[in-house]
């Protein structure tokens, strides 16, 4: 080979190692994502604009405020002065409420007692201000026009006030859970206990003034208390009954197996049970003080 095919090779070998380096750099620039520039020139405007962020008074911080006006939103009303609420009303003094389903106090005792004054509260008043002294209350307000809401409010309150008296003590704690009926005419003379089914009351009597009065109940349809007249023939201070083999204490015999004794199951489970015809008192300590004063031969009147 002469110097010039030498000459040629060696320009062909350095031009093919030259292009070669040019294509690595580019392909170095390729993979690390950049994007060739000309120097001085300004950077290329992104492919989509950023995304804006929302700053603490809800605008956008991606661009300034436009100068027209725009809708506030709830934060930005928060942060102006000009939008402060304005203050709550006072409320209505008729309107506020007293007394409502849960309170528990000596004046929704009081309440119950002159609900029951008008006969708006058919039981003895207990203090609590539940279901039936809400119904109570309902019915009053709808007697008098006022709104049946069950709450006893202010105006309420005074209404109940200018048509009742002043409870008296025995009307605040009453001897019995439900009113004692007017007794019966048999009961005005002598020692009598009269005995009303429908008041679930017994009333111990002497020459027609009551001495005591307390909560019974009575046998169920299949066991019935028997109604008349008749006299206590036999007192059992801790009685058991021979038939059913259950305690009867302060046991007053007026009428064959029937009497009228202390009941620990009616003391439990109140109306919800019945006897087998005897006449259950649920207070010990009253039957108690009535078996001490009751006497063989004393009139006992049950009515119905």
């Amino acid at each position: 080979m002469n110097s010039t095919s030498r000459s040629t090779s060696r320009t062909a070998v350095r031009g093919r190692a030259g292009t070669a380096a040019v294509l690595a750099v580019l392909a170095v620039a390729a993979a690390a994502g950049c994007k060739a520039q000309v120097t001085g020139s300004a950077p290329a405007a992104p492919s989509a604009p950023p995304r804006a962020t929302a700053t603490d008074d809800g605008k956008s911080a991606a661009r300034p405020p436009s100068p027209s006006p725009a809708r506030s939103t709830p934060a930005a009303a928060a942060s102006s002065p000009r939008a402060t609420a304005s203050p709550t009303p006072e409320p209505d003094p008729q309107s506020t409420t007293l007394m409502a389903s849960g309170s528990e106090s000596g004046q929704v005792r009081e309440l119950q007692a002159r609900l029951r004054q008008i006969g708006h509260f058919d039981r003895s008043p207990t203090g609590y201000y539940g279901s039936v002294t809400v119904a109570a209350v309902q019915s009053f307000q709808g007697k008098r026009g006022l709104s049946r809401t069950g709450r006893t409010d202010t105006l309420t309150w005074r209404k109940l006030l200018g048509m009742t008296h002043e409870p008296t003590a025995a009307e605040l704690n009453p001897p019995t859970t439900r009113q004692v009926a007017d007794p019966d005419k048999r009961c005005m003379t002598g020692r009598v206990l009269c005995i009303s089914k429908n008041s679930r009351t017994l009333s111990w009597m002497i020459d027609g003034r009551v001495v005591s009065s307390m909560d019974v109940r009575f046998g169920s349809q299949y066991t019935p208390t028997r109604e008349g007249t008749f006299s206590v023939y036999w007192k059992s201070r801790h009685h058991v009954s021979t038939i059913y083999h259950t305690a009867m204490p302060y046991a007053m015999f007026f009428s064959g197996g029937q009497a009228v004794h202390y009941s620990a199951d009616f003391a439990a489970r109140g109306y919800d049970g019945a006897s087998h015809g005897c006449v259950n008192v649920r207070d010990e300590g009253k039957i108690a003080s009535l078996f001490a004063q009751v006497k063989n031969g004393d009139k006992v009147v049950v009515y119905g």
